[in-house]
């Protein structure tokens, strides 16, 4: 009962991924708030965790609906105290080539996932601040980290929210709000079609849910990137190459064409601790060129 004590929201939890992981983390001994779009859903997660002893309530509330959203936090907050854990977890798709892709379903597909997640986040980011403990985690995608066919709003919207963790991460470290991204790979509704079924028989839901326990415990990392499914687990990094100085006027872009294979060699590679270390290397990097002129 490594969570026991600990209170957790997971949105879109009717079923899918979302219900193995509030089955999960119910498991593991947290109090679990079941939201989905729907009440019947959410109902259902809910009396199966009760069922197995856990200790469950359920909301309907969509995650873009700021208004249901904090009334939500608010009930958990009635009911329980705390809020420890959030589980961004819902989600839709609307997939099709980019040229034939309307923007009301680009718009539509950002705002479930990117500003569903603020909104969320943003409702329970005060009480993290105050009993000085929380854990987050996005719900990123492979679409997002390296692109699928088809999903530009998908992807786009799943690499805004690493975007979003690696932030909230740094802003929330003094308080102990710890924030991370799970990429799972699943068979789920949003997932058939896109897989053939050999591969999808392999992708039970409930392989991923084990990836949460690292990134909700006491000694959680934070800005961590875990892929999941299948019952493999792996990190995603987003690097910074050692690059190479190559100046300013004339011929910079020819310069930057016959350097292509040096600016882009993985070896040396860094995760930076925050965005500002890319000007900082680049201002240290024309100073050292300086030094070495004069």
């Amino acid at each position: 009962m490594t969570l026991e004590g600990r209170v957790a929201i997971v949105t879109g939890a009717g079923g899918g991924l979302g219900r193995q992981h509030a089955l999960y983390l119910a498991r593991q001994g947290a109090r679990v708030v079941v939201n989905d779009l729907a009440q019947g859903p959410a109902d259902a997660v809910a009396a199966e965790i009760g069922a197995a002893g856990g200790q469950a309530i359920s909301v309907a509330a969509s995650v873009t609906d700021e208004a249901a959203v904090q009334a939500m936090v608010e009930r958990t907050m009635a009911e329980w105290g705390r809020v420890d854990i959030l589980i961004n977890n819902a989600g839709i798709l609307r997939d099709r080539s980019f040229a034939k892709m309307s923007l009301d379903d680009f718009r539509l597909v950002v705002d479930v996932h990117l500003m569903g997640a603020a909104v969320c986040s943003k409702a329970v980011w005060e009480i993290m601040r105050e009993q000085c403990h929380g854990r987050i985690v996005m719900t990123t995608s492979s679409s997002g980290l390296y692109g699928n066919f088809g999903q530009a709003n998908y992807g786009a919207a799943k690499m805004a929210l690493v975007g979003l963790m690696q932030t909230l991460a740094i802003e929330g470290n003094k308080y102990d709000i710890r924030v991370n991204c799970l990429a799972p790979t699943a068979a789920t509704q949003m997932t058939e079609g896109v897989l053939g079924e050999e591969s999808l028989s392999r992708l039970d839901p409930a392989l991923v849910s084990p990836a949460l326990l690292p990134l909700v415990v006491d000694d959680a990392p934070t800005r961590a990137i875990v892929c999941a499914g299948a019952g493999h687990f792996a990190r995603a990094y987003v690097t910074l190459t050692a690059g190479e100085y190559i100046g300013g006027g004339a011929g910079a872009g020819d310069r930057l064409r016959a350097a292509w294979e040096a600016v882009s060699d993985p070896t040396g590679a860094i995760v930076p601790d925050y965005g500002f270390t890319q000007a900082e290397r680049e201002v240290a990097s024309a100073e050292a060129r300086a030094a070495r002129v004069a």
